[in-house]
């Protein structure tokens, strides 16, 4: 299926936008409520692939498990069935098993876990035989995914000798892991981090009512919209908040590099193109690299150079997303540089007709982030467009919202 977008003919944009609540949030939501073995409602959860096969999984009454392309789903699982008396199989779609696991798997091990390849060394699928597990002392580099570490820390308060987990050289994405150590805490869970160092003793989590915020992730392609929009344009988007757990809530901070602003208020926010966009751009995204690939198209959209690092985590997503990137940017004329953390943009190319469809590689991102290029290419087509429903379901149906128009061909 391939849709072809057409930006609005008025490019002044007004709206308001009901965001989907956060997956990250919800996916740690589930499983801490699972720990806690709670019976207490989690409230606005997100409705979308990846905290669907979560559901699923943790409500389901068999011992086979398939998470499809959800790698948050694939991590919290295998680390929460290691500690859940059973015998378990999980596995996922054929680009779930390329995606490596060991560091995980070699981790619970470790700590007592038993867990065996049930095809390739170092990759989904995994046979678990599921049992308490006795805790201890590891390492982990610290450029390592986020996940890792969060599906760790998750299940620490339940092991036998508690968890002492030191992270080795550089850190990485550090929202994400304060993101779960201040969940943990509001189950009841008490951690302690110093420098490199977080420790957890074993305890009991405090079952309670959780609500989960809305995804500042998701906003980031309507500050994209409204950068790329005429000076003027102004979009309401409720439930986010300024004192977020999100790492991505950074998006406003780093979007007032293209003249948007923002205003917080007590629904939401309110975000607003007021004036034009500055010159090169020189942003660590290393806390944040789920930006990467909005904040890329839009300065090769606005002719802003830019020098980005800290995407070493870019090359195990969903895709390689620094190489389809600069796939992608390439049909539209805008020739970008990449290495195994890095991409740059000297700018001052001019754009060109698009060569053919914009592939999304099955990642909801490089069809959410590529959409909003119609500003500057009219009509233009996205490959497999539902790809969208792993974080963002409603996301076409919001764009028309505003007036864009969409048309499957």
């Amino acid at each position: 299926m391939i849709y072809n977008i057409t930006a609005p003919i008025n490019k002044k944009i007004a709206g308001s936008i009901l965001l989907p609540a956060s997956k990250s949030i919800s996916n740690r939501a589930l499983i801490l409520h699972a720990l806690s073995r709670s019976t207490l409602p989690i409230r606005n959860i997100a409705h979308c692939d990846d905290t669907d096969v979560m559901v699923k999984a943790l409500s389901s009454s068999g011992n086979a498990i398939d998470i499809g392309a959800a790698g948050t789903s694939m991590r919290f699982l295998t680390a929460y069935l290691s500690n859940t008396e059973g015998d378990w199989t999980i596995t996922g779609s054929e680009r779930m098993k390329q995606r490596p696991i060991s560091i995980l798997v070699d981790a619970l091990r470790n700590l007592g876990a038993e867990i065996d390849y049930m095809e390739n060394e170092g990759f989904p699928p995994l046979r678990i035989k599921g049992k308490a597990l006795q805790g201890g002392n590891i390492h982990l580099d610290g450029s390592v995914s986020s996940q890792y570490i969060s599906a760790l820390l998750m299940v620490a308060p339940t092991m036998t000798n508690g968890l002492t987990l030191t992270l080795d050289g550089k850190i990485i994405s550090r929202p994400y892991i304060r993101m779960t150590l201040k969940m943990l805490e509001e189950f009841g869970i008490q951690a302690e981090w110093n420098d490199n160092v977080i420790r957890i003793a074993h305890q009991k989590f405090n079952p309670i009512d959780y609500e989960v915020e809305s995804d500042w992730s998701a906003s980031s392609y309507w500050y994209q919209i409204c950068a790329l929009s005429e000076i003027g344009s102004e979009i309401n988007l409720p439930g986010l908040r300024e004192e977020s757990q999100q790492g991505d809530a950074a998006v406003a901070k780093i979007f007032e590099h293209f003249g948007v602003t923002t205003l917080y208020t007590p629904e939401g926010i309110t975000i607003k193109h007021d004036r034009g966009s500055q010159r090169k751009l020189q942003l660590d995204l290393v806390n944040q690299p789920d930006l990467a690939q909005t904040i890329v198209v839009t300065c090769c959209l606005l002719n802003t150079p830019f020098e980005i690092t800290g995407l070493e985590t870019l090359k195990i997503k969903e895709t390689d997303r620094i190489s389809a990137l600069i796939n992608e940017c390439a049909k539209l004329g805008y020739h970008l540089k990449g290495t195994n953390s890095s991409l740059s943009w000297e700018g001052d190319e001019k754009a060109k007709n698009q060569e053919s469809p914009i592939l999304t590689y099955k990642d909801h991102r490089m069809a959410m982030a590529f959409a909003p290029a119609a500003f500057r290419f009219p009509q233009i087509e996205i490959e497999d467009p539902l790809v969208v429903s792993k974080s963002y379901p409603k996301y076409w149906e919001d764009l028309k919202t505003v007036k864009f128009e969409i048309q499957e061909r």
